[in-house]
């Protein structure tokens, strides 16, 4: 089973190193991995260029012009030539060695379309910190009304469920992947297979989680989302998520500290 894990960059200089050497420690190696590029002009692609020997074959890139985040991931989609394809975004890394191998045996074992996990926060100046663990373990697909979905950053799914479904939705300007999650699992109802670990380490500070402006436009989109497929939502169910997640930042806190990986040069204690 051949695996395609995608990354969209831009100006990603400064955190991209992580990205791939998660991706080089790998455990499973039946793999492709695909960096689309947006132009950069901090000096990404040199980093790029400079990683693509220690592939041996398995990395294919491009860089140009794009409309954003979510066409860079849909140009990713289209040259994946993997089974089942997965997103990791460039200032993000796994958390272990074993990532894909545990979302691999899960899909193999379950025989499902697509496989999820947990993942974890941390900040750029001390990455072995969790601030926030977010466990797909309490995801149903009813909670989407709420806003609620699985950690996209661990959401691998087949490649034919692209096909028949559709890739994200560049009209989303923050919330594409709430979008695609929504019109998988809620409409379409494709099987799905939980793997109770954590996975994937997010810096915090991303497109959905940089401002108060930002979670305001994703709840937008979240809620133009479900309204779209028919569903019925409004702003005051959508907001009942957010003290769940406060709830989330303060049990983070009585979890034991996580083990940063060897492969992670910034950060450490």
């Amino acid at each position: 089973m051949k695996f395609s894990i995608i990354t969209a960059t831009y100006n990603s200089s400064r955190t991209l190193p992580d990205t791939l050497e998660s991706v080089l420690a790998q455990t499973y190696h039946d793999l492709e991995y695909i960096i689309v590029d947006g132009l950069s002009t901090d000096g990404t692609m040199d980093i790029v260029r400079a990683y693509e020997p220690r592939f041996e074959g398995r990395l294919v890139y491009i860089s140009e012009r794009d409309k954003g985040l979510y066409d860079a991931m849909n140009k990713g989609l289209r040259m994946a030539t993997g089974d089942v394809v997965g997103i990791l975004n460039s200032d993000d890394f796994y958390s272990t060695p074993t990532a894909i191998e545990q979302l691999a045996r899960a899909l193999q074992e379950s025989g499902a379309d697509a496989v999820y996990a947990d993942i974890h926060y941390a900040r750029s100046e001390a990455l072995h910190q969790c601030v926030r663990y977010y466990s797909s373990a309490v995801f149903r697909p009813g909670l989407m009304r709420l806003g609620l979905i699985p950690a996209h950053p661990t959401f691998y799914c087949r490649r034919a469920c692209y096909e028949q479904y559709g890739y994200f939705d560049t009209d989303y300007r923050i919330a594409a992947d709430f979008e695609l999650l929504l019109r998988f699992i809620y409409i379409h109802r494709i099987s799905t297979c939980y793997v109770p670990a954590d996975l994937v380490t997010m810096r915090t500070g991303g497109a959905s989680t940089e401002s108060w402006r930002s979670r305001m436009a994703g709840m937008r989109d979240h809620n133009r989302a479900l309204h779209s497929h028919g569903y019925f939502s409004c702003y005051a169910l959508l907001a009942l998520l957010y003290p769940y997640k406060c709830w989330e930042i303060v049990t983070t806190r009585f979890r034991h500290p996580t083990p940063l990986p060897d492969y992670v040069g910034g950060g450490r204690s």
